[in-house]
Order: C-alpha cells, then structure tokens, then sequence
C-alpha cells in the first residue's frame, strides 16, 4: 500500500508491563478513509494498542505514524485522533448536552459554535440532550462517546467496542454513522468482539494473539475458497439433499441433523467451488434451497483457528494470556 495514503502506519511496536509482552513487534497499516477492525482474544493486546493510537500510552520500540506524524515518546493525543477505550469517559451527574460543552471547552472550542446539537443529532441523542448521564443506559452512553469523539471533528477514530449495549436500532444507527464518516474519508480503528459487527463494516481486519499481528488484510482472504467451513442447508427434501451431498466431491455431510437444525436441514463441510456444485445439483434434481447459510462466519472461524479456540470446551490456550519476557 502506498505510504501517503496510510492514516496509520506502525513497525514493530513493542510494549511490556514490567516483564508481560503486551505487543510483541506489530505492524499496522490503516488507510484514509479505511474501517479497520481490530480482533484478538483477551489479553490479546487490542488496548494496547488502541491506547497506543489515543497517545494514552507510549511504545517501548517500534516506530508510529498518524496521518503522516511520527508520534514520540510523550502521553498526548496526536492531533486528528479522538475515541474512547474501556468506555467513554463522561460526567454522569451533568446532560448530555452539557458533557459535550464542557468536553468543547476543554479543547478550547468555542461552545457555541462547536456544533453540539449537530453532533447530538448525529449519534441519535438530540430528545434526551438535557438528560442527565446517570440515567442512560450503556448504549445511550456509547452514543454520547462517540458524539464527544465527534466534536473535534478527528480525522482518525479510535473506538472499543462502540456497538456495546447499542439494541438493534442504536447498532444500526451507529454503523450508519461510522460508514458516512469513513466515505468522507474518516479512518476508524475498530475493536470489537462482535464479528457480525466487524464484518458489516470492516474492509480490513488485524487479528492479535498474544500481542502479535496473526493475519492483517482484506475480509476476501479470510473468506477465501481455500477455507472450508460449516453449512447449514435447509431444503424441500432433506433426504434427497443429504443423497446428493454424499455423491458431490469435496462435500463432507455432518452425521446427524440433531440440535436447532431441525429434521429438514442438515450440516455439510466444503469448499466454496463444491458447495456451489451441490446447489446446482440440487436445483436440477428438483430439490429447492430453503437456507443455505455458514454455521460460523468466515471471520469467526478464521479467528478461531488462528488464535487456537476452535473447541470451546478445550483448555485455556496460551493465546488467552499476554506472554511474560524472557520465555
């Protein structure tokens, strides 16, 4: 990728709490206008990272630029960076209009002009706006983070987990305003256990694991037809799918349909090219497709197997804990 179009350009970052590795030489590219979601297990290095872009905590190694800026050795925010991490900070006993004044006022903007009630419409907040705080749910409180990261107008956004508590409607109006600002050429940094999240607006993933980078790219690679996965096929003659789903190459049928898939629908393992195959057999065996949907997302799975918890019921991998120096 061409460096004068990168927002966010790390190499080899590293950063240890006393003798825990938290992020072990990452690299990270984040490009103008670029929703880059940020995945890993806990203790993955996810906060520290993200702190690292907020200027809440400095490297220890490694070099880091923000929008074309070497960023140095002090605790400050570089300039065009806003979001929160672990939650918004906010004043629980002031209104949601006065969080985002005081928080203009400390950034030396004139309160009248800094748009408040602009940015409160935009997050979806303007009829509690003169709501005190204490009374907001946590989805009504990562709203208003996500306003107060908004006043400065950033040019890059850094957010944890923004989607946190949001119901149905508050996620949708979220995505809404994290897509617009990217397409008007906003970079967003985002991190984000929810993988339905990431994959509807994520074009570009980094996985951590144990503070080091396990893959960094497009969604398409992960999703890639090199990567079987898990099907759930729902049709008009389940018997008859199952038949054809043994006769196809490159189709694995599950034993037994059991579980929340139901008499009618079984489960079948494959390769994009053959699961494509199957369908046109069944079409023209008079079978008709009903649901035909992954059991796990492509980016789930891919983060599964590349962080090592693909059984559940397995014990704790390495890859849940930072790794401790020296070892």
């Amino acid at each position: 990728m061409d460096d004068s179009f990168l927002a966010v350009r790390a190499r080899g970052i590293t950063k240890c709490f006393g003798d825990v590795v938290a992020l072990d030489g990452i690299d990270l590219d984040v490009a103008q206008g670029q929703i880059h979601g940020l995945v890993g297990p806990n203790g993955a290095g996810k906060t520290t990272l993200l702190g690292l872009l907020l200027g809440l905590a400095v490297a220890d190694g490694g070099h880091l630029e923000i929008l074309g800026t070497p960023v140095g050795r002090t605790f400050a925010a570089p300039d065009g960076v806003a979001g929160f991490v672990d939650g918004p900070g906010l004043y629980p006993s002031l209104t949601a209009r006065q969080n985002l004044a005081a928080l203009a006022a400390l950034h030396g903007q004139d309160t009248r002009a800094a748009g408040i009630d602009a940015v409160l419409d935009q997050v979806g907040l303007s009829e509690v706006a003169d709501d005190r705080v204490r009374g907001f749910s946590l989805g009504m409180r990562q709203r208003l983070g996500l306003g107060a990261a908004l006043l400065t107008r950033p040019r890059v956004l850094v957010l944890d987990e923004p989607s946190n508590g949001l119901d149905p409607a508050g996620k949708k109006h979220v995505h809404g305003v994290l897509s617009r600002l990217a397409a008007e050429g906003t970079s967003v940094v985002l991190s984000s256990h929810r993988m339905d999240d990431l994959e509807a607006l994520c074009s570009e993933v980094t996985i951590l694991a144990t503070g080091r980078v396990v893959f960094s790219g497009p969604l398409g690679k992960l999703a890639a037809e090199n990567r079987e996965l898990d099907y759930r096929l729902v049709t008009s003659d389940a018997q008859a799918a199952r038949r054809l789903a043994a006769e196809t190459p490159g189709i694995h049928v599950a034993d037994g349909t059991g579980g929340r898939q139901g008499r009618d629908a079984l489960v079948v393992r494959a390769l994009v090219p053959a699961l494509d195959e199957l369908v046109v057999r069944l079409v023209q065996s008079g079978v008709a497709v009903r649901e035909l949907a992954p059991e796990v997302s492509p980016l789930e799975a891919a983060f599964l197997a590349l962080t090592e918890q693909r059984d559940p019921g397995a014990r704790p991998q390495e890859t849940d804990q930072p790794r401790r120096a020296g070892r």
